[in-house]
């Protein structure tokens, strides 16, 4: 069922026979021979069970590994300097000092990224609850990637790529959280996001990328995969991964 589709001018993300293997890694490849493209104005799921590429996928993107083989294209250019300032990343991991305040958090993108909309962050963050004076250390795991994705989403790039945004939310901030993320990005910019809670992201992605063993295994429409299967996203992915 794997499918590769264009739209008439040039791909936001472009990925060709992409390939990473670790030193010592006995010849295994993290990523195995990737190619696909992702056109503006989509938001893409990236899924596929743990160890199976993703976040190496996401690495390259952007400029944080260098691959064994292929080539990214972001917006024509390879991942590098030029490519930081169109890329608004969200990692697993948050890597906030302990002892900064979120205001001096906010401060830091407002200097670090000319596109930042410090407006837009602390709305977000009066309407999340979030006390702009405390700092990290005194936060919940779930808050502290509140405040990060939201610091993410106050720029305005032209590409998102956000590794498992919702991971550590309570399931009552899902929604919120996700309409945060639909709702404050440019509509000529692309969303690719990384996420095991199929269940929960499935109504708002446009297409979706399937990962096993380091490989594409399906690149299609969200929408066409529930016509054609007769399931959910959630549920055919549980059907593709059992077997």
């Amino acid at each position: 069922m794997e499918e590769q589709f264009y739209g008439g001018s040039m791909p936001l993300l472009q990925v060709d026979d992409l390939c990473k293997k670790y030193p010592d890694s006995n010849g295994y490849m993290a990523v195995c021979h990737m190619s696909f493209a992702l056109p503006r104005g989509r938001i893409t799921g990236l899924l596929g069970p743990n160890g199976c590429g993703k976040s190496t996928l996401i690495k390259m993107i952007n400029g944080l590994l260098t691959p064994s083989g292929g080539r990214i294209l972001v917006n024509g250019l390879t991942p590098g300097a030029e490519t930081k300032r169109i890329i608004s990343y969200l990692p697993e991991r948050t890597y906030f000092d302990n002892n900064m305040k979120v205001s001096s958090a906010v401060d830091y993108f407002a200097d670090f990224y000319a596109d930042f909309s410090t407006e837009r962050a602390y709305d977000m963050l009066g309407r999340l609850g979030v006390d702009t004076n405390a700092r990290f250390k005194a936060l919940s795991k779930g808050t502290k990637e509140k405040v990060q994705l939201i610091l993410v989403m106050s720029r305005d790039a032209d590409l998102y790529i956000l590794d498992e945004p919702i991971a550590g939310v309570d399931p009552a901030a899902r929604d919120y959280i996700l309409n945060t993320i639909i709702s404050n990005y440019n509509r000529r910019a692309s969303i690719l996001l990384s996420t095991h809670l199929i269940a929960d992201v499935e109504n708002v992605l446009d297409d979706v990328i399937f990962m096993k063993n380091g490989s594409l295994m399906l690149h299609m429409p969200a929408e066409q995969i529930r016509s054609q299967t007769g399931k959910t996203i959630d549920a055919y992915f549980r059907e593709v991964y059992v077997c």
